[in-house]
């Protein structure tokens, strides 16, 4: 592929310049393809942090990587419910669910290979049993299909909106509404492609409800129930509102709360998952409590 660079883009970064030009790639591929080589401008090799003077020609020669493959890891994993089709696992916060670009161990996948040996094929060799996610740094609990035909049937409950899903999230202020529905589609955000936004008035549609369990001076907690599953889709729709996931800097949450020790994580977890087993539709609910470092930080704002 070739783009030309025009007098105007004099001054951008050849990394940022290119993900304008080719938003099909995000731009940490587009920064390995450029540190491999797999960039030339003006026929000449660069680093991601050149600037450009304008008129340069770059070539990019796209370079897919190769395929991952999730392999066992000994890691402490903490089993919240299992049965010959699913396991229900506590997810800590701080934990990549599977490998991705940049993480490659040290993942929840990693640590249900060591124990379990054989999960589901269904979602592909690098997410073995892996029929939803949650983000790095929310903990709670996360199911995984043992086999494909409870991966298909977990699969078809999350898609058809049939699991119940509620969160407990503290946000910055005071959030009036006793409860609410946010009802926002979200799309990524042109501005930061690694967050989401809520504020664009459109994108995939979103649902989520949220009632008032606490008030505190400067934060609230929340019960949260999502009716859709999009990315980022708490973070983002709270952040919509005003009101930030504590300890979510991405979504505006303040890096250090006066007072109060560090907050190294998001003050979000998955308390509770609702859903029919697999293979005899019965119900099943599984709850994760509160980690305890999430409840010591919320007793200091007493």
């Amino acid at each position: 592929m070739r783009v030309t660079a025009n007098r105007t883009d004099a001054g951008k970064r050849v990394d940022v310049w290119l993900e304008e030009h080719l938003p099909q790639y995000s731009r940490s591929r587009l920064q390995q393809w450029i540190k491999a080589g797999g960039v030339l401008v003006d026929g000449a090799r660069v680093r991601p942090s050149y600037r450009l003077r304008g008129l340069e020609t770059a070539e990019v020669s796209p370079a897919e990587p190769p395929p991952l493959k999730a392999f066992p890891e000994d890691l402490p994993l903490k089993i919240l419910y299992q049965d010959s089709d699913v396991v229900a696992v506590e997810k800590p916060a701080g934990m990549v669910v599977h490998a991705g670009a940049g993480c490659h161990s040290g993942t929840l996948v990693n640590a249900l290979l060591h124990r379990f040996g054989a999960l589901s094929g269904a979602g592909g060799q690098e997410r073995p049993g892996i029929v939803h996610r949650l983000d790095r740094h929310t903990s709670g609990v996360l199911l995984v299909a043992r086999n494909d035909a409870a991966h298909r049937s977990l699969a078809g409950q999350f898609a058809g909106r049939e699991i119940e899903k509620v969160y407990l999230a503290l946000v910055h202020g005071r959030l009036k509404p006793d409860e609410g529905r946010i009802d926002k589609p979200i799309a990524r955000d042109p501005a930061r492609r690694v967050r989401m936004t809520a504020r664009l008035g459109r994108g995939r549609a979103a649902i989520t409800e949220y009632r008032v369990l606490r008030r505190f001076a400067a934060f609230t907690l929340l019960e949260v129930r999502l009716q859709t599953g999009r990315t980022h889709q708490i973070r983002a729709h709270l952040a919509s509102l005003g009101h930030p996931v504590a300890g979510d800097r991405l979504y505006g949450a303040a890096a250090q709360v006066e007072g109060l020790p560090p907050l190294d994580r998001f003050f979000l977890h998955a308390q509770r998952l609702r859903f029919r087993q697999p293979s005899t539709g019965a119900p099943v609910t599984v709850e994760s409590p509160l980690p305890p470092g999430l409840e010591r930080w919320m007793e200091a704002l007493l």
